[in-house]
């Protein structure tokens, strides 16, 4: 519940004009802005007196429903949320809080928040009522902020239509001609690893312990920032050859998390974001700058295809900006927005898998020496300069696969998504007022016991692989697997992230052998679009000959 600070402005006006021309002698000043100041604050004490204590203690429709233990009698359950990485406290709530599909908890000032934990609720929410429950009007501004008003945040008709128009772009028989970008660009990054590894004119590494450190998710970030290049947009940036370019600059400032991030989300809840966005952090400026860049190029990468495109009677590239430009569906503006949606959900996304992926196979040596041979028996040589592959080629590698899926079930890069009813509704028959926020996790989801038995959050990708077991992981329900959500807003580049997570793992796995620099050092964390190891992911790279 948003403070409705026009109302109270408006009603502290009104209150002050009135009170001034009829009965000045009951006024607190003769001040008119004094006067208005008295108004103001007390209509706000007022207001937050209600949205605070007596709504959610008192009268909320929704406040019976169970709710985890610990909360204050102010900020509810923030304290617990705001100590651990993000989706943590749900990973237990949905285990330890017997519900029956909806939990109930309080978040700052005791805003009243919905997790919603069975496939039943999340079928209401992200299938049977999708457009009941829009994206809160602080998420669309912050994430249009960085990444333009594109699909991610488009609702309603708006987003139907668009998701239309594109989804020839993302249509798997569009995606598989573009692995062949995928493995190029994953080769370059391997290629580029191994001089870093083992330079020119160097023995090779014969001990894992002596191997260089390398730090893997800026490394991940770089490729996939110019897999999305090539693949969506017919652009190669060169951010693996050249990690200081205006662009990869430009996207490392936005995905770099300060303390000022944190301090502007608190104070959305007292302050207006119109507000928030001109105050004066660092790091409203860097973003300011950045997505000036970002958005020039855009522009120029569309307007340079634009021109390619009329010298051709038929279209011969692949990317998905040519078959988007072709649905004849979006304006130069909206092409604009889209690719800046592509560009920062497509590489940050994938580059965060890439990053755990490394983290997870660091921890299960086994595993990686087991994927490491499937990759070996399978995949042509990474040296080899004229071999490529194809759907089918990697479609011959079920532990590849069987790893991805596991790597993107223990740690979805968005750990959490969030909802917010548009309109008064329902969820298992339960009212849900509007404005209602309602919190989809994909980190506590994947690790549902209900979902997926015992121990549930064990790295285990053989539960991928037997008979029906290759989509589901063994479990009854496919919306256990919530990492790209489902429904008319699940993820529309899916196809198109696993093919290109699937080949750069591929490619690091079969050429290097790894392991943490410091497996014992406690992990921090980042969390902003993504949730990743804060200060990025440190690991020895060994070259492994033969491949």
């Amino acid at each position: 519940m948003d403070t409705p600070w026009k109302p109270i402005i408006v009603s502290s006006l009104a209150a002050t004009s009135i009170i001034t021309q009829f009965a000045p002698n009951l006024a607190p000043s003769t001040s008119y802005v004094l006067k208005f100041l008295s108004f103001f604050f007390a209509l706000s004490a007022a207001s937050f007196i209600w949205q605070v204590i007596i709504y959610p203690k008192l009268l909320s429709p929704i406040r019976h429903l169970p709710r985890p233990s610990g909360a204050s009698f102010l900020n509810g359950h923030y304290k617990i949320i705001s100590a651990e990485p993000t989706g943590k406290p749900f990973k237990r709530w949905i285990n330890e809080t017997p519900n029956d599909g909806l939990i109930y908890y309080n978040y700052v000032f005791n805003a009243e928040r919905l997790f919603v934990t069975n496939p039943k609720a999340l079928a209401e929410v992200l299938v049977h009522k999708s457009y009941d429950f829009v994206k809160p009007r602080a998420v669309v501004q912050g994430l249009g902020r960085l990444l333009g008003i594109g699909i991610l945040v488009a609702e309603g008709e708006e987003h139907k239509l668009q998701r239309k128009n594109l989804m020839p772009a993302f249509h798997f028989r569009h995606v598989k001609d573009l692995y062949p970008i995928f493995w190029a660009k994953s080769r370059e990054m391997a290629k580029a690893l191994a001089r870093i590894s083992q330079p020119e004119g160097t023995l090779p590494v014969k001990n894992l312990k002596d191997a260089p450190v390398v730090e893997i998710s800026d490394w991940a970030s770089r490729a996939t920032l110019d897999i999305i290049g090539l693949a969506g947009m017919g652009q190669d940036f060169n951010a693996i050859g050249d990690p200081t370019n205006e662009l990869t600059a430009a996207y490392r400032r936005v995905f770099t998390s300060q303390n000022a991030s944190k301090i502007l989300s608190i104070l959305y809840f007292i302050i207006p974001f119109w507000l928030l966005r001109i105050l004066p952090f660092r790091q409203n400026l860097a973003v300011f700058q950045a997505v000036n860049i970002i958005k020039r190029t855009c522009r120029q990468l569309i307007r340079s295809k634009q021109k390619r495109l009329e010298q051709k009677e038929k279209r011969v590239e692949v990317d998905i900006l040519s078959v988007a430009i072709e649905s004849g569906g979006f304006t130069e503006d909206q092409l604009v927005n889209q690719l800046m949606t592509f560009l920062a959900a497509g590489h940050e996304t994938t580059a965060t898998a890439v990053t755990w992926a490394a983290h997870l196979l660091c921890l299960h040596p086994d595993v990686q020496t087991r994927l490491r041979q499937e990759i070996r028996e399978n995949l042509p040589p990474i040296d080899s300069e004229e071999a490529s592959i194809t759907a089918q080629t990697l479609d011959r590698l079920p532990y590849l696969h069987a790893v991805c899926n596991e790597i993107l079930r223990v740690n979805p890069p968005v750990p959490m998504t969030l909802r917010e009813a548009g309109k008064d509704t329902s969820i298992l028959g339960n009212f849900v007022p509007k404005g209602t926020r309602v919190i989809l996790p994909p980190s506590a989801v994947n690790l549902s016991e209900a979902l997926w038995g015992a121990n549930p959050d064990k790295f285990d990708p053989d539960r991928w692989l037997g008979s029906g077991k290759a989509n589901t992981g063994g479990a009854d329900s496919n919306y256990a697997f919530l990492t790209f959500l489902h429904g008319p807003r699940s993820c529309i580049g899916q196809s198109f992230a696993k093919a290109e997570f699937a080949c750069l793992l591929a490619a690091l796995v079969g050429r290097f052998e790894m392991e943490l620099e410091d497996a014992e050092k406690e992990m921090e964390f980042d969390s902003g679009i993504t949730m990743k190891p804060k200060h990025g992911l440190p690991v020895r790279l060994r070259l492994i000959e033969g491949w």
